[in-house]
């Protein structure tokens, strides 16, 4: 007799070469078996008549053999001509077959045959199907409950699999199945005995049109029970941030108010929100960690200069921390013009510093003379001391992992303040789901003034009307990006390269300063490049995808990408947000190759149609999934073994409202919960 903790190898027919495959899809032992649902389903609970077969259709049928023949075809087949007592017929046709298959097949025998109706020039067909010989004592094809068909890994097969998670049906039938739900107050659900029950072997009743949409309550209560253990398991990462003892800052408006006599715009609503909403967080005694979310261009900079000011007022260093080079050179010019009227002094970090440098900045930070460090990951080097880390902000955080966020960290003698920030807009049902340890403040308005991007989408083939835009452009005294998405030829992927684009441009452009660069340049030459977009001595700045994000260019009015139904919408409008800026009216030209598949139609037609990076987010994870959005940190929302927060998302708030239950109850409960749903090599969600 089996239990469900049992290891999948004690299973009869099942050897290491099986265990390992499905080792690697997260089933370890036998209960883990019960959570590898159908993804659709057979109906064998009854025997369809000839008269009412459905071409298209899989059905039962049960029907004596007339005659067996082989024809030597281009392909040898094995034809089995079938009859009810009707006179009815269906012929079987098996193009894969030995003589002990065709010896089997005997005149006069009952035969029960399921599969899918086809229509051949004989009549009714069916291609190999799963038949069983009833007149040879085989077992009946007929079930009492609709049939599962499993997703397989590997080459394990169909039959070996039902096999298996069937004794594991049988197992959980005299077995107690800790149910995390069952005490738990407004909880009108199916047991989870119930649910797994029901979904494996749904009786015919049951609704399977629900089933195939996921809104079946047997899969509503695994979903909301999965999500629970994610969001949980962030929950209590948050309430463990909250129990520890960060430094408590006294909020001054001394630098803050010489700030804003200075700046020469006033905040909007939702910056000003944001800096009081993280202001009441630094003057709490434990550590903060919020999202700052905002759109390309709403102004989350300055936010996040008006948080160093307060560390700097309670005597405290800040840690900014950029993914590329040119990003932080981006900040340090940007928080520098803010910081350095008011006498604070910025030090800067990057991991192309010579010696001479880069001691002279690391006796700044360890002396304390550097109240505001700027850097890429150089700032988690062991070498790099901090006299006193009680803030840090990071800069596009989805492309940092956790380990690296709390290495940064960990150079704090009190678990240090931290300020995430991020310009890819988030949906909510991503912040609910993957950043439930994080508080989030949103920037959803721009700065007065900013003029909306125009957006135009325009095939290769007019490549030349673009030049001529260009040409307007630069007479008008502003600047061009024109980005492409590959470096080098390349005849596959159809994609112009951006040293051929270039030469075409030169060719085209003559008079005008036009310059390449992209990300296989060592970071002095972009460095220097940037430097000379940014003081108006390029006209145009031929790109790959590296100036993605943080340039910061108020002179450069046109946006041409190239390929653009190459790349994902959230990219896109990144992309677009480098124009923009200024007082000028600005315009992105979205340059594709035809024929335009129906997904890449959609995402230029919402670019053409929105500047709203919120509602482009929504689509993007509609279109995408969240896999791709998340990045590195939260990579097991992506591959949850039957919830999907795009799919799922209506069911949040419930998710919400049993996590907060769950967080009442003992430890033990809460560790069951979460390492039910969450694999070993997702520990992260559990124990960072």
């Amino acid at each position: 007799m089996h239990n469900l903790s049992d290891p999948i190898i004690s299973l009869n027919g099942l050897g290491p070469k099986a265990q390992d495959k499905l080792n690697n899809i997260g089933i370890y032992n036998l209960e883990h078996l019960l959570f590898h649902l159908p993804f659709r389903y057979q109906n064998k609970t009854k025997f369809t008549s000839l008269d009412d077969a459905q071409v298209g259709a899989e059905i039962l049928v049960q029907l004596t053999i007339d005659r067996i023949e082989e024809v030597a075809t281009r392909q040898r087949q094995l034809l089995c001509y079938l009859s009810d007592e009707n006179n009815r017929t269906l012929l079987l046709r098996f193009f894969h077959f030995n003589q002990y298959h065709k010896q089997q097949l005997v005149r006069g025998d009952i035969i029960q045959c399921f599969g899918e109706i086809k229509i051949g020039r004989e009549g009714l067909e069916m291609h190999h199907p799963e038949y069983r010989l009833i007149s040879k004592g085989q077992a009946n094809l007929l079930e009492t409950t609709l049939s599962p068909v499993y997703p397989l890994t590997g080459n394990l097969h169909q039959a070996q699999l039902k096999k298996w998670i069937n004794i594991a049906l049988k197992t959980l039938k005299n077995s107690s199945l800790s149910d995390n739900f069952e005490n738990l107050a407004k909880n009108s659900m199916p047991t989870l005995k119930q649910a797994l029950e029901t979904l494996h072997h749904p009786k015919e009743g049951e609704n399977l049109e629900q089933i195939a949409e996921f809104k079946h309550i047997s899969q509503q209560r695994l979903i909301i029970e999965e999500l629970c253990a994610h969001q949980l398991s962030l929950l209590k990462l948050k309430n463990e941030r909250k129990s520890k003892i960060s430094n408590i800052f006294k909020i001054s408006k001394l630098l803050s108010k010489r700030l804003s006599e200075n700046l020469g715009f006033k905040l909007t609503n939702a910056q000003q929100r944001s800096v009081d909403e993280i202001n009441t967080d630094l003057a709490l005694n434990h550590p903060m960690l919020r999202l700052l979310q905002g759109d390309v261009g709403s102004g989350k900079t300055i936010v996040a200069v008006f948080a160093c000011l307060q560390a700097i007022e309670n005597g405290f260093q800040t840690a900014i921390m950029a993914p590329t080079e040119i990003l932080a050179n981006q900040h340090l010019h940007g928080f520098s013009n803010y910081l350095e009227p008011l006498g604070v002094k910025v030090a800067f970090l990057t991991g192309s510093q010579n010696t001479t440098e880069r001691a002279e900045q690391l006796d700044a930070i360890q002396s304390g003379k550097a109240q505001v460090i700027i850097g890429t990951h150089a700032l988690f080097q062991e070498s790099v001391k901090f006299n006193k880390l009680g803030l840090v902000v990071i800069d596009e955080q989805h492309k940092f992992g956790v380990h690296q966020r709390l290495s940064l960290v960990q150079k704090a003698h009190n678990t240090p303040h931290q300020l995430v920030m991020t310009a890819t807009p988030i949906p909510r049902s991503l912040t609910m789901s993957a950043y439930a340890d994080l508080d989030t403040s949103i920037i959803d308005e721009l700065p007065p003034g900013r003029m909306p991007i125009k957006t135009i989408a325009l095939g290769s083939e007019r490549k030349d009307e673009v030049v001529q835009k260009i040409k307007q452009v630069c007479k008008d005294n502003n600047q061009v990006y024109w980005v492409c998405t590959l470096i080098e030829e390349s005849e596959v992927l159809r994609a112009e390269s951006a040293t051929k684009t270039h030469q075409y441009l030169q060719e085209n452009l003559p008079g005008l300063s036009i310059v390449l660069i992209h990300g296989r340049m060592n970071k002095d030459e972009k460095s220097k490049i940037m430097h000379q977009f940014a003081n108006g001595e390029i006209n145009v700045l031929v790109a790959t995808t590296v100036i993605e994000v943080g340039v910061n260019v108020p002179n450069a009015s046109l946006m041409v990408i190239e390929n653009s139904e190459r790349l994902g919408l959230a990219q896109l409008h990144q992309l677009r947000g480098r124009v923009g800026r200024g007082a000028d009216a600005s315009i992105c030209i979205l340059m594709y190759q035809s024929p335009l598949s129906a997904n890449a139609t959609e995402r230029i037609d919402i670019l053409r149609q929105t500047n709203d990076g919120f509602l482009i987010a929504n689509k993007d994870l509609e279109l995408r999934g969240p896999g791709e959005i998340l990045g590195t940190q939260q990579t097991g929302i992506a591959d949850m073994k039957i919830a999907n927060i795009v799919r799922d998302g209506y069911l949040l708030k419930q998710v919400r409202f049993y996590s907060e239950q769950f967080l009442q109850l003992d430890e033990g409960k809460q560790y069951a919960l979460i390492m039910r749903w969450i694999t070993a090599d997702k520990s992260q969600y559990a124990n960072t």
